[in-house]
């Protein structure tokens, strides 16, 4: 099996090839692309000139009802069911920000003896459509999560002995180069290679702010499970923005006030309407607010070098009181 070389497409890519009718055709593995998009409105543009959207979600979100022609739901297990195949419980991996891979097993009853997991409906789709063709064995891959760990144990470096170290107390650490003073493949690998990068130049016009999105202490992703968000004291809320107080008294507002937010990137007018200001010690002429209440605000074109990924704290803004007819305008954008 030779993968491919070239380069796909990453999230914005995605976007416009779709707008471009260069993509007609969208799978997703779980998630909200939607929501955790920039550039909401021009996302949402995209997904209805698709032919077909398939999502595969362990519950319904917003992403669900922006499509194309066709749209198909196919629900899975979450990590929380019990996955029992052939009569033995599965037990999936999973890895934490410390780069820690263990083992999780879910503990509840599924809401339907009808639902499979995720390798499972992909399993079925490769014999359903490649049959005879394909030189996997994807029955074997569709019944054993232990043999998929066997199968990345055999590709992937630092993988040794997969199956019973991930079901140790603790798991394992995964293989991290600079943890052992190895920074480069060339014979100073024990140095570390700094660079020098310039600061930027962030000039913003008298009544601009400079806006970064950020996540509560109750969420993953844009799965939000609780509205509070003790980091920062805030309760039974998300859409406030966190400014300076002296930022506040002149631009002649008080905490508590509604507001508009709005973004002029691109000569394009995106707005994200009534939020509740927060008083916050943040560096004057800057602002916060939460993911992805916010994306709407985030031009497509926004982008880090390189990377190209979606440059969601370094977004120009405009706050403005708010006003109640902002939503038939939204309305018709």
């Amino acid at each position: 099996f030779n993968p491919p070389r070239n380069h796909g497409y990453d999230v914005v890519g995605t976007i416009k090839a779709i707008h471009d009718e260069k993509v007609k055709f969208m799978f997703c593995m779980g998630g909200n692309f939607l929501s955790a998009a920039p550039d909401t409105t021009y996302t949402a543009e995209a997904f209805r000139k698709l032919k077909l959207l398939v999502c595969v979600s362990t519950k319904l979100n917003r992403g669900h009802l922006v499509h194309g022609k066709e749209s198909l739901i196919l629900p899975t297990l979450s990590r929380s069911d019990m996955d029992i195949v052939n009569g033995e419980v599965q037990i999936i991996s999973t890895e934490n920000s410390m780069g820690v891979v263990q083992s999780s097993k879910g503990v509840l009853k599924p809401i339907s003896d009808q639902l499979i997991n995720e390798t499972q409906i992909v399993c079925r789709m490769a014999m359903a459509v490649l049959g005879e063709k394909s030189v996997i064995d994807w029955k074997r891959y569709h019944d054993s999560y232990d043999d998929v760990r066997e199968a990345i144990e055999n590709c992937i470096p630092g993988f040794e002995n997969y199956n019973s170290r991930v079901r140790e107390k603790g798991g394992f650490y995964l293989p991290n180069a600079p943890r052992h003073g190895q920074f480069t493949a060339k014979e100073s690998a024990d140095r570390a290679a700094f660079t020098l990068t310039e600061i930027p130049d962030n000039e913003l016009a008298q009544d601009e702010y400079m806006m970064a999105t950020t996540r509560t202490h109750d969420q993953f992703n844009t799965t939000i499970y609780g509205m509070d968000d003790r980091y920062r004291g805030i309760k039974n809320e998300r859409r406030v923005i966190f400014m300076n107080q002296n930022d506040i008294d002149k631009a002649g507002f008080k905490a508590g006030d509604k507001v508009d937010l709005f973004n002029y990137n691109d000569g394009i007018e995106r707005i994200a309407p009534l939020f509740l200001i927060v008083s916050y010690q943040i560096p004057e002429r800057n602002t916060v607010t939460y993911f992805p209440e916010t994306n709407v605000l985030v031009s497509v074109n926004n982008v880090v070098k390189e990377s190209n990924m979606p440059a969601s704290k370094y977004v120009k803004i405009k706050v403005k009181k708010h006003d109640p007819a902002i939503y038939e305008k939204i309305k018709h954008m």
